[in-house]
């Protein structure tokens, strides 16, 4: 074989981009990671050296693409690709379309309004109002949810055809984060069908002490199937327990407000 010849393993598809490849590598299993990955942590799943693993990490930090947790060192997707391409069903942006339901929320209550979407077997923050008060809750866009200690992650579940219900339910793993939170899958179940039949979910502190969060759904075009969910989330002292069934009532009017609206532009 002639010294300049090139193996076929060797050989590139036209128009490749080795250090592109890398990057949305490195996007992709992060982007599948619930609690991210560390630098050694991607070196060693994409078999390539830290150093070119650290300078595409920082380039991406810079952009506001990635963040790191200070404890851990993991690396996380930020919200800003929601920014770039923010979830569309039937060519209707969700975000655009419960803007204004979610500002009238956030502006009746005083407290953070936010939106998400199932993502496999969790959910995912893909916007929010900032409540009014001092002190509010305030999430990074992107955040992962789990599905059964929380009132969005409930009411997501709750909604799914039964059969794939039944199969997210035997897949999850029911791990307490509060004393409250549901660890009986016979319990998740029972705390579905009260869901859909009340029209709305409730998280008393069930997934972070002292916040609970009340959620409705957002129904698809034909309204039938559920494709988000849209929660209040708040101190517990500003969202006691005696006030769970009038901030029901409120969310699921929203929830009602953005399902109409997604019917009428579909």
């Amino acid at each position: 074989m002639p010294a300049n010849s090139t193996l076929p393993s060797e050989i590139e598809s036209p128009g490749s981009v080795p250090a592109l490849d890398r990057t949305l590598d490195i996007l992709e299993l992060l982007g599948a990671s619930s609690h991210g990955l560390t630098l050694s942590e991607l070196s060693k799943r994409l078999e390539v050296p830290k150093n070119a693993v650290f300078r595409i990490t920082q380039t991406l930090m810079a952009r506001g693409y990635l963040c790191r947790d200070a404890e851990t060192m993991a690396f996380q997707l930020t919200g800003q690709f929601l920014r770039l391409a923010p979830p569309r069903f039937e060519r209707i942006s969700l975000t655009e379309v419960s803007r204004d339901a979610m500002t009238v929320l956030r502006d009746t209550t005083r407290e953070t309004v936010q939106l998400g979407v199932l993502s496999g077997d969790e959910g995912i923050i893909i916007d929010q109002i900032e409540g009014l008060e001092p002190l509010r809750i305030v999430v990074e866009l992107g955040l992962r949810f789990q599905l059964h200690n929380n009132a969005p992650g409930k009411l997501l579940l709750a909604h799914l055809p039964e059969a794939e219900r039944e199969a997210a339910i035997a897949r999850i793993k029911l791990e307490p984060t509060t004393s409250r939170t549901l660890t009986s899958k016979q319990a998740l179940r029972a705390e579905c069908d009260k869901i859909v039949s009340q029209g709305y979910s409730l998280d008393h502190a069930e997934a972070d002490e002292g916040i609970h969060c009340v959620a409705a759904p957002i129904f698809r075009t034909n309204g039938s199937g559920v494709i988000g969910a849209l929660w209040l989330s708040g101190p517990a002292k500003r969202l006691p327990k005696n006030r769970f069934r009038e901030l029901g009532a409120e969310v699921k009017a929203a929830g009602e407000r953005v399902s109409q609206q997604i019917a009428l532009l579909g």
